[in-house]
């Protein structure tokens, strides 16, 4: 089977990897343009470029695939590929960019998506972070035959995954792709005997793209729903509040055990120690375990603490709140 893929982040890069580990021909790869990425701003391959030029194969990267839209000729080139290419499927992982019908039609097995949720919940671009946010005990991973609708595609694999209390993100994000990769080998080995299921009108639900401003933390919520909110945008963007004019990023916590608050403001700090800060949240209270200041590195709060004073009394976040 010859197999054609489009990715381009890490999550990407692990299935492009378990298909060629398991013997598949990937006679080319598409994937998003050169970013500028690190201090320097300077232009990085996608890891899954990085992959397949590691392995000797011809990569396409065009800033759109739509005939009519406002790249033309770089849609033409890569179809010009696809078409040299004499694939059998395609495979498509966090690639970034919409596939117009003609890609959808061009290869005899059509193309597959790994998605990384129990579809139809979390459709769209942050399945992982979403997940986490809400509070899901589970999630997992189900491969996908690609329509022209968000995520709409007929269901031909999927597995369950359960998230630890302790997951972020990160975490999250490598076990969902080693179990996306191990996933679309065996959708493509028992290509023939699997059969498309609809999936179901109820329990959809959409992952929105995740938004810097996110980041924010607000003390007014429950600290259980804060503390999902960590873990949610960890690594990216890390949750975060004011203190003194500066930022300061929270990256782990312990939910306190105050349960009955009165007269204390939201993002009020109760306590300062060695094992970390608690601040008062709209219900209960968090114990602030992990923090960073801009520029600085993430730090255990005794550490953290050392450089940084935090005192009882003060109030996290927006002070006319």
């Amino acid at each position: 089977m010859r197999v054609i893929f489009a990715g381009t982040p890490d999550f990407a890069r692990v299935a492009l990897q378990r298909l060629l580990d398991a013997g598949f021909t990937v006679p080319l790869v598409l994937t998003q343009p050169d970013r500028p990425a690190g201090r320097g701003m300077k232009l990085q391959a996608s890891p899954v470029k990085q992959c397949a030029q590691a392995h000797g194969i011809p990569v396409a990267q065009p800033r759109s695939l739509r005939l009519d839209g406002k790249y033309p000729d770089e849609a033409a080139a890569a179809r010009d590929a696809l078409l040299a290419a004499q694939a059998d499927v395609m495979v498509v992982a966090a690639y970034g960019l919409i596939l117009p019908q003609w890609v959808l039609d061009l290869p005899r097995l059509g193309c597959l998506n790994i998605h990384a949720s129990l579809l139809p919940r979390w459709r769209g671009a942050a399945p992982i972070h979403r997940a986490i946010e809400a509070g899901d005990v589970q999630t997992g991973v189900t491969i996908m035959q690609m329509d022209a609708g968000l995520d709409t595609g007929a269901m031909l694999l999927a597995e369950r995954l359960p998230i630890a209390p302790a997951d972020t993100t990160a975490t999250l994000h490598d076990k969902l792709a080693d179990l996306g990769g191990r996933l679309i080998v065996q959708a493509l080995r028992e290509h023939a005997t699997l059969r498309p299921v609809p999936q179901p009108a109820d329990g959809v639900t959409y992952a929105h793209k995740i938004e810097k401003h996110e980041a924010a933390i607000d003390w007014s919520q429950p600290a259980a729903l804060i503390g999902q909110r960590i873990r949610s945008f960890d690594p990216f963007p890390g949750a975060s509040t004011e203190c003194g004019g500066e930022t300061i990023k929270v990256w782990s916590y312990e939910i306190d055990s105050y349960s009955c608050l009165p007269d204390k403001r939201f993002g009020q700090i109760l306590l300062v120690n060695d094992k970390g800060v608690t601040v008062a949240c709209g219900e209960g209270a968090l114990r602030l375990t992990t923090l960073q200041r801009a520029g600085g590195k993430r730090l255990a709060a005794a550490d953290f603490l050392r450089g940084f004073a935090l005192e009882p009394g003060m109030v996290l976040g927006n002070p006319s709140a």
